[in-house]
């Protein structure tokens, strides 16, 4: 074929057409960043169902390693990029893309108003609140319409409240944006009042929560303080163990050293993954989990399965799902 008929048929209408059909035929699908250790290179890998039935993590060539310590947040079929620090390490950046999951292509988007590093990033009614550090000591809010493709406002003033020289992580419940520091301070910022408050989310006498997720308005977290996955209720204002979830767990963490685990929001459904050292490499562990009805201070659930999806010499950086088209 040549390369004028390929490039005709490419850029055919009727191509097109097919190529819209098939974004009907999506589904959540689970995105990974790794970073392999022996280049430092934070690369992009996506769930993909074995023929054996199992599932692995595969590197998607076309996307390029992300930003160190960038802030990375899913909207729909989309994933927004913002800040981070520059490939040569001469201090942070306040570049700005997007992946269409779609095509598992690159847009560009328009740069931060301040270069923002070690973030954390909410979306809440089509807008993207990236919090995060502008230097050591000075941290400031920035806000993306992902409607219009623009940045509102050029910065916030930091809490008053101190969180500490690192930002956990960062939930959305009851349209505010729930955030934790190295400090264990948690605050809360409400978009319509525009101001921070001290979060009334306190476990016990002390506040730690980290790489958590919500469904259906409740937060599912690990709580290293108490060695448990745990779901905390906004509106109840308590928590609760989540059962089948916790007993995985324990059956996996039985040989070798393992790291605390991290949740993802996959459909309705509860994804959990943590590394596991075994021998000279880690090894990723993924389950799905299905969320059944909350009965006093447990949740029944149900874990549907689980997997090795990884090994090697990595990290862990950030997990999310996003919208892309369904594999068969």
């Amino acid at each position: 074929m040549s390369s004028e008929l390929f490039r005709s048929l490419v850029a055919s209408p009727e191509l097109y057409q097919v190529r819209r059909s098939l974004y009907d035929c999506t589904k959540p699908c689970l995105y990974v960043v790794l970073q392999n250790m022996e280049n430092s290179e934070n690369r992009v890998y996506i769930l993909r169902r074995k023929p054996n039935g199992g599932r692995r993590l595969v590197l998607i060539p076309s996307l390029p390693a992300m930003p160190r310590a960038a802030s990375i947040v899913a909207v729909d079929s989309k994933i927004h990029v913002f800040g981070g620090y520059k490939s040569n390490h001469q201090g942070k950046t306040s570049s700005a893309f997007s992946i269409d999951c779609l095509s598992h292509t690159v847009q560009p988007l328009l740069s931060m108003p301040v270069p923002v590093a070690s973030s954390v990033a909410c979306i809440i009614d089509k807008k993207i609140y990236v919090f995060g550090f502008t230097s050591y000591n000075t941290k400031a809010m920035v806000v993306f319409n992902t409607e219009t493709q623009t940045w509102e406002q050029p910065g916030m003033i930091e809490p008053d409240i101190e969180l500490g020289h690192r930002l956990y992580d960062c939930v959305v419940m009851d349209n505010k944006m729930y955030t934790m520091g190295s400090s264990s301070n948690s605050l809360v910022y409400e978009p319509k009042e525009k101001k921070w408050k001290e979060s009334e989310w306190r476990l016990g006498n002390r506040q730690y929560w980290k790489s958590a997720c919500v469904i259906d308005d409740v937060c599912y977290y690990y709580d290293r303080r108490d060695n448990k996955l745990m779901a905390y209720d906004i509106k109840e204002r308590h928590r609760e163990v989540v059962v089948g979830a916790n007993e995985f767990l324990a059956k996996a963490r039985r040989s070798g050293g393992w790291w605390p685990c991290t949740t993802v929001s996959y459909g309705g459904k509860l994804l959990v993954l943590f590394t596991k050292k075994v021998e000279i490499v880690k090894e990723l562990w993924c389950a799905e989990i299905t969320l059944g009805e909350r009965n006093g201070q447990t949740i029944s659930d149900e874990v549907e399965w689980y997997d090795v999806v990884f090994a090697g010499h990595f990290n862990l950086i950030e997990s999310l799902a996003a919208e892309s088209i369904l594999h068969i």
